[in-house]
């Protein structure tokens, strides 16, 4: 196992010692637990691409990592009180239609669009909105929401790159008649 896999490993250990931290009250570790998870992240894509050890299992593996650990920590402010349902389903309903639909044309044979700097800014800025939570800064919860509009202005954004990069050719058939 190379070093960018072993980081992305150490993400899902981070998953239930994160749960055991925030379970216990002590939010400004949970929220560093989830910082290092994310920090790891970061690494583990910086070093695959520079040392050219992109593996098909990290490129499976780092998108479920970073999925796990962002539900964990939306159900745990979910339940804790932290956040609304409404926020919570918000994002959940997202990132499944954002998952479903990779897989759906993924299996399907279309190209489909890689992350892009759209993707890791919503990242970024839903990391910076849970941190306002966390630290339960004044007005956070308005930054959660403009942080959940503008991810679903990302998706639309993906979803008109996707037809772009499968517009069929012209004189291509279409399958229709």
């Amino acid at each position: 196992m190379n070093l960018p896999n072993l980081l992305t490993s150490l993400r899902f250990v981070l998953i239930p010692v994160y749960i055991a931290v925030f379970a216990q009250g002590h939010l400004i570790p949970a929220f560093l637990i989830m910082l290092a998870a994310g920090v790891t992240d970061v690494l583990d894509g910086y070093i695959a691409r520079r040392n050219g050890q992109v593996t098909k299992l990290g490129m499976m593996l780092d998108p479920l990592a970073d999925k796990l650990m962002l539900i964990t920590v939306i159900v745990s402010l979910l339940i804790s009180g932290h956040i609304s349902w409404v926020a919570a389903a918000a994002m959940f309903l997202r990132d499944l239609g954002m998952i479903a639909g990779g897989m759906f044309f993924h299996f399907r044979g279309k190209k489909t669009v890689p992350a892009n700097w759209m993707g890791k800014l919503t990242t970024v800025l839903f990391y910076g909105s849970i941190m306002l939570i966390f630290f339960e800064v004044p007005n956070a919860h308005s930054y959660l929401w403009a942080v959940i509009a503008f991810s679903f202005l990302t998706s639309i954004m993906y979803i008109a790159m996707f037809k772009a990069l499968n517009k069929p050719a012209a004189g291509t058939p279409t399958g229709h008649s």
